[in-house]
């Protein structure tokens, strides 16, 4: 279901345009239809009251809880179950942000990724997307919504465009705090500068050598690291939002002093940050992380290089709930 769906069955039943908005507010921040000053039979039209009780039944059934994974470091990981009962993953993180998914699997294929292995299965509708917003709004506050979960946001564009767009209007999300990620198709370059909602953008980088990033990146468009940085940097000075751009510290693969030169390189002067994740262990791929110290030492390094480098740990890494482990898991004791 999309959101224009939404709106089409809020329009058959009677909603003119501040009943429509009124209704998509209060479902997207997660309060119930007769919250506010103004009672529903006070304001909305009979016709609209009588189908409200389905309507917001429907939505509600978009995303549904199957299962709750609380970390140490005050994340929570969401196996999200749809309408169809396929299963997607949401992650709450520190500090009022969420992590959701646009497609059920991903086509992109990187092969550090758990979702990657099981390809795309479908995509996900923009009121799928929204209904996660609500769900997780329902549990805890989020002001930052990160289109970095299951999928790839550029092969779902103009449903994760619509998601954004109710978020960053109804939903009361800072356009700064709806953050597209991507592994750089061309199209995100050229639409969302467009759109009334522009979103931060992170860039997938990953390495600097543009043989190494086809391997660890197999099916995603053959721009090179120069390239998508030049692209990425176009985007940042248009809408001033520093690009984030992601890398995966995988041991012995990306995290040598060449790869260092190489970001010093192509980041020098551009207005990003750069995100350095170590490696999230995944059943069945062989990949390894590097020790803490040596990631910190890699940032360190950096810093005095003059590129602002942020270290992360994945969230909740605990509860071994990244990458699509959750919907594995999930999908194993199904079949048990």
């Amino acid at each position: 279901m999309t959101v224009e769906d939404v709106r089409q069955r809020l329009r058959a039943a009677g909603a003119g345009p501040t009943h429509e908005r009124r209704v998509l507010r209060l479902w997207s921040n997660a309060l119930p239809q007769d919250a506010g000053k103004r009672r529903p039979e006070d304001f909305l039209p009979a016709s609209l009251r009588a189908a409200l009780p389905g309507i917001e039944a429907e939505l509600q059934g978009l995303a549904r809880l199957r299962s709750a994974h609380a970390g140490e470091d005050g994340s929570e990981r969401l196996l999200v179950e749809l309408g169809d009962g396929q299963t997607v993953e949401s992650v709450l993180l520190p500090r009022d942000g969420l992590c959701i998914s646009s497609q059920v699997g991903c086509a992109v294929r990187c092969v550090f990724c758990m979702t990657g292995r099981e390809g795309l299965i479908r995509q996900l509708g923009s009121a799928e997307m929204v209904a996660q917003v609500a769900l997780a709004r329902a549990r805890r506050t989020v002001r930052k919504v990160v289109f970095m979960g299951m999928g790839e946001p550029a092969h779902n564009l103009d449903n994760v465009l619509e998601a954004i767009e109710l978020l960053g209007t109804a939903g009361n999300i800072g356009h700064k705090n709806l953050v597209f990620s991507t592994v750089g198709d061309p199209r995100v370059f050229e639409r969302l500068p467009q759109g009334t909602v522009k979103p931060a953008l992170a860039l997938s980088l990953h390495t600097t050598k543009p043989e190494l990033r086809e391997q660890l990146l197999p099916k995603a468009p053959r721009l090179t690291p120069e390239e998508l940085v030049d692209a990425g940097e176009h985007y940042a000075r248009t809408t001033g939002y520093p690009i984030q751009y992601q890398w995966t510290l995988l041991e012995g693969v990306n995290d040598g002093a060449d790869e260092i030169e190489g970001i010093v390189r192509l980041l020098s002067g551009k207005y990003g940050v750069l995100n350095m994740i170590p490696f999230n262990k995944v059943d069945g791929i062989d990949f390894r992380r590097p020790s803490w110290e040596r990631a910190a030492e890699i940032a360190r390094t950096l810093h005095r290089r003059g590129i602002l480098t942020k270290l992360r740990q994945s969230a909740g890494q605990d509860v071994e709930g990244g990458c699509g482990q959750l919907r594995a898991r999930s999908i194993r004791i199904a079949a048990a």
